[in-house]
């Protein structure tokens, strides 16, 4: 499942973390990360290889967004119900 590349705002960010959901609730058995463990050490790898995932596509990282909000909502994920 792949991120709508116009994902400009909080809603649109939510609504993608909804299908992600979903899509795990579905087939989370085809995940390769199923556990929490593994999800959070793939995307620690992912955040710190994203610059080369961007020059293997042909892209630029993009150098606006709130990264403070993405680590406050990872981390207010550990209580928040």
């Amino acid at each position: 499942m792949e991120p709508d590349e116009r994902l400009g705002d909080r809603e649109d960010l939510s609504g993608f973390l909804r299908r992600l959901r979903q899509d795990y609730e579905a087939s989370g058995e085809q995940w390769e990360n199923r556990t929490l463990g593994s999800f959070l050490e793939a995307l620690e790898a992912w955040v710190t290889d994203a610059p080369g995932w961007y020059a293997n596509h042909g892209q630029e990282l993009p150098p606006e967004g709130d990264w403070a909000f993405m680590a406050r909502a990872l981390s207010a994920a550990r209580f928040y119900e």
